[in-house]
């Protein structure tokens, strides 16, 4: 019988150098596995694989040496523990994450829950070729957002009252962009200079300074073949309502621009960056 090496491959397992062997990419979500899924792993590496795991550079779990005769049994037995297989090819693939800020005192959101929520939204979605997300919880940048075809990057419009304030300097030495200055009585913050950290706010000990978290966006990044460092093309987003209707611009404008094998920062330097920030700044504006 034929084999669809194609659609193996759609679903998870890639063909290795080796006669009819399988590495066997699974699904991990902002790179959180639970122990009961470490467990189920561990079995299934031992019984139909070579004994061990590779960690991929996207925080993925790869089984090698998956025999093909294997391949029904491996995926009914991971599936019945919770463990999905990932995806291959020109779609979507699994959303990476730091830990953000359930875990990490400088995240300034929950990266886990909101890759969870792209995740369900555009796992395994059909594109002209592969889409990546990878969500950073602040400038920090651990998850390096600018990667990805679409980042998303943790920020927060900060806020100061000068009725808490005691002029100690300390928010203005917290500050690395340089946007803070300070006199006798007064503080000043220079917009075009402020990356949106938020370290002025985890700094100050009156509470003087408060932040609003947000999502600062990249488009068009790409370390493969060619290295291309994604673009912010809007301001700070303040919802998840308008956050997904940014991403679903993105992905609708490489959908309908986007050629056959074409990454999607090809396909922005090919129609200009000018349609994709017109597209993507009318979702921002509510779709007006």
């Amino acid at each position: 019988m034929a084999v669809d090496y194609k659609a193996l491959k759609a679903g998870g397992f890639m063909r290795q150098k080796q006669k009819d062997m399988f590495s066997m990419r699974l699904k991990v979500i902002g790179g959180t596995v639970t122990t009961t899924q470490l467990k189920a792993i561990q079995a299934a590496a031992d019984k139909y694989g070579s004994g061990y795991v590779h960690l991929t550079s996207r925080q993925g779990v790869e089984i090698p040496f998956v025999k093909l005769e294997d391949i029904e049994d491996i995926k009914k037995e991971l599936e019945e523990a919770g463990v999905e297989t990932g995806v291959c090819g020109p779609r979507v693939r699994t959303v990476t994450a730091c830990q953000g800020g359930r875990v990490c005192a400088s995240g300034c959101f929950d990266t886990l829950s909101l890759a969870e929520k792209v995740d369900a939204h555009y796992f395994g979605k059909e594109l002209p070729h592969k889409f990546k997300f990878g969500i950073t919880g602040c400038q920090n940048n651990c998850l390096k957002a600018e990667e990805n075809d679409v980042g998303i990057k943790g920020g927060e419009t900060i806020t100061w009252n000068k009725d808490d304030c005691i002029f100690c300097g300390v928010c203005v030495k917290a500050c690395r962009s340089g946007a803070i200055t300070m006199s006798d009585d007064e503080i000043t913050v220079e917009e075009d200079k402020c990356n949106h950290c938020g370290r002025c706010v985890r700094s100050c000990s009156t509470g003087a300074w408060t932040g609003k978290p947000g999502y600062l966006l990249s488009f068009g990044g790409t370390f493969g073949n060619e290295i291309q460092k994604g673009q912010e093309l809007l301001p700070i987003i303040s919802d998840e309502e308008t956050l997904f209707r940014v991403t679903d611009a993105a992905v609708e404008f490489f959908t309908e621009h986007g050629q056959a094998g074409e990454r999607f920062a090809k396909t922005i330097q090919r129609t200009g960056w000018d349609a994709l920030q017109k597209k993507v700044k009318e979702a921002y504006d509510g779709g007006k």
